[in-house]
């Protein structure tokens, strides 16, 4: 095979999955280098920016860095440029910083807002497409709101506290949803009452989220008229002013804030491709996703205008976009390699909204129809298969970060139980508590402490019969007398006169078969037994000083369960696991060693293993 270039223009949903896919299979293959080429140093997950806009996340929540997403895949050159011309005739790409040849060209540039001509949207309308437009929106409600407090003009005050969403597809809705859990704690930081700030949205058309069932649809609509966000429909808007909106019907509705949501179209830099475009500008290409008149070139996501069915083209959602780049990606595959190509088929397992952090309807396979906990839950799923798609556990983990433990205001879908933001000082004495109740004893089985029984003897403690000695003497035969005159009372505390009822009176069948594999003779288990001691130290020591708190908790609840398997733990000792695993929600960051080598840890090995993330890729 000689060396193929192949350039993938635009780094969103579509791009990055078309990337993945062609670098996959040219792992191993030096003949077939990959440049990438986006204007931005990261992907944006742009399905979450109203989490951005809204305040419910930190702002690079939705910003995963394209290095540490292609780390492991070396045949991938990221450049960090804006994209001036495309050059069909010599296979060149020009950036406003450089040039690149290709054999085969993947356009994946999206789309941006489509405002419809409509005046004054430019001007004083925000939009949602970028996390810019996120940001953008963010600092000018907060700024709008502590402005809005001051004003004493009653016209003018309730004016700058309305905000208007214009469309009612998943951008607009879920926007809304978004500032109807905000707006609590902007009235509160504010000093002004949340009942003060009026949230509308604005549809063309005669209904709401058109792309869902009418049922689902339904119960949306219910849910947010319930929570007092005004819906009208069949209300065009005509002009857009600073400090109002004109409807078709004439009314007018004093605003300071409108959010364009109502269309999308094609990145307008391709227009000046010399492509073949359809509606809203988007590029034709044929079932193979390969653009209409062009050899080798590649469309898809947003910007692909193919009629999946009869004057309907591919919809501009997340998973056309992943569909449409692997149909590229495959057949580009094909092309080079020769084989047969597969047409388009498109894969859309369902539908789902948000309304804020708590609420939302789905539906899925167009059969399974969910509301409330339990659509948010799969969104939050379907978030988390996103990432396993791309092969990042990294941002997976970020991701259950931002979501359910970097949250405040209750804005999650378990109405922060499980915030990390609570005051992990409380449980230092805890910590202090529980790691010398493991040093003593590790004391005991050591040194003797406080008459124990040392393991660093010939002796094998572990209960496993194959272990012990054929006999028993006699002062065990008296143990075994006076086990059977005291009957063990079941309890999770001890209460005096009673015996203390084992967890298991002896190992279950599969663990002591288990064990006799691992520890098939006495010398083996002496060495075992040792060690575990050593390891109990280390533990109580690593728990005390605050050091891998989460690991070493971990650690002392894998213990409890291998003890109590073994017939040697006590249910009034269960508590051990509880200590354990609410010492694990960072009680190591303070007044611990955590607090230092957590970070350093995280630096040092998030370099190692990611290089360093640049604001600029490509620069030699």
């Amino acid at each position: 095979m000689t060396g193929k270039n192949i350039v993938v223009i635009g780094a969103g949903y579509a791009g990055v999955a078309a990337t993945k896919k062609l670098a996959k299979k040219y792992k191993k293959n030096k003949d077939v280098t990959i440049t990438l080429i986006d204007r931005h140093s990261y992907h944006t997950m742009m399905t979450e920016l109203h989490e951005i806009a809204g305040a419910r996340v930190e702002p690079t929540a939705v910003q995963y860095d394209l290095q540490r997403l292609f780390c492991r895949l070396k045949n991938v050159n990221l450049v960090t440029d804006n994209v001036t011309n495309v050059d069909h005739d010599t296979k060149t790409v020009t950036t406003e910083h450089g040039s690149y040849s290709y054999d085969y060209l993947v356009l994946g540039m999206g789309g941006e807002p489509n405002d419809f001509g409509t005046p004054g949207v430019k001007e004083f309308g925000f939009t949602l497409w970028s996390w810019e437009d996120a940001m953008k929106l963010r600092g000018h409600i907060e700024e709008t709101v502590a402005k809005a407090a001051k004003v004493r003009d009653a016209a003018k005050r309730k004016a700058m506290l309305t905000f208007t969403v214009c469309g009612s597809g998943f951008t607009g809705i879920e926007m809304v949803g978004e500032l109807l859990e905000w707006k609590d704690r902007l009235a509160k930081d504010n000093k002004i009452s949340a009942d003060e700030i009026s949230l509308i949205v604005v549809e063309a058309a005669p209904t709401i989220l058109n792309m869902l069932d009418r049922n689902d649809a339904g119960k949306a609509e219910r849910y947010m008229t319930k929570k007092g966000i005004k819906i009208l429909t069949d209300a065009p808007i005509v002009e857009v002013k600073e400090d109002h909106i004109v409807l078709k019907s004439g009314e007018t509705i004093p605003t300071s804030t409108l959010i364009w949501t109502a269309g999308v179209k094609a990145n307008s830099d391709t227009a000046e491709f010399g492509m073949e475009a359809a509606r809203a500008g988007r590029l034709v290409a044929n079932q193979y996703m390969e653009a209409k008149d062009l050899e080798n070139v590649y469309v898809i996501g947003d910007l692909v205008y193919f009629e999946e069915f009869e004057n309907t083209p591919t919809p501009q959602i997340v998973q056309a976009a992943e569909c449409t780049a692997h149909t590229a990606a495959a057949n580009l595959i094909a092309d080079i390699e020769g084989t047969e190509k597969h047409a388009y088929k498109g894969n859309y397992q369902g539908f789902m909204v948000s309304i804020g952090s708590r609420y939302g309807v789905a539906c899925l396979f167009n059969k399974i129809h969910l509301s409330g906990f339990l659509a948010i839950l799969m969104k939050h799923i379907v978030n988390l298969k996103y990432f396993f798609d791309i092969r990042s556990g990294y941002y997976a983990f970020q991701y259950i970060m931002h979501e359910f433990f970097h949250i405040k205001d209750n804005r999650n879908i378990f109405r922060g139980h499980l915030s990390r933001y609570g005051n992990v000082l409380w449980s230092v004495p805890l910590r202090i508590f529980y790691g010398s109740m493991w040093l003593l004893e590790a004391g005991k089985k050591t040194f003797g402490w406080f008459g124990g029984e040392s393991w660093f003897t010939d002796s094998v403690k572990l209960p496993f019969a194959w272990l012990q000695a054929e006999t028993t003497s006699g002062a065990s035969e008296a143990v075994e007398q006076v086990k059977e005159v005291a009957k063990p009372i079941f309890g999770f505390s001890y209460a005096y006169g009673e015996e203390p009822m084992m967890v298991f009176d002896k190992a279950p069948k599969w663990f002591e078969w288990l064990m006799e594999k691992m520890l098939p003779t006495a010398d083996v288990a002496l060495f075992f037994q040792k060690a575990m001691t050593i390891i109990e130290l280390l533990i109580a020591l690593a728990i005390i000083a605050g050091l891998f708190t989460w690991l070493a908790n971990a650690a002392t609840i894998a213990l409890v369960v291998s003890f109590a398997l073994s017939g040697m733990f006590y249910w009034v000792n269960i508590w051990f696991i509880f200590a354990a695993l609410a010492l694990m929600n960072g009680s190591g960051r303070a007044f611990g060693l955590d607090y230092y080598v957590i970070p350093w840890v995280q630096k040092v090995a998030g370099k190692w293993w990611y290089g360093t993330p640049k604001s600029l890729y490509g620069d030699k």
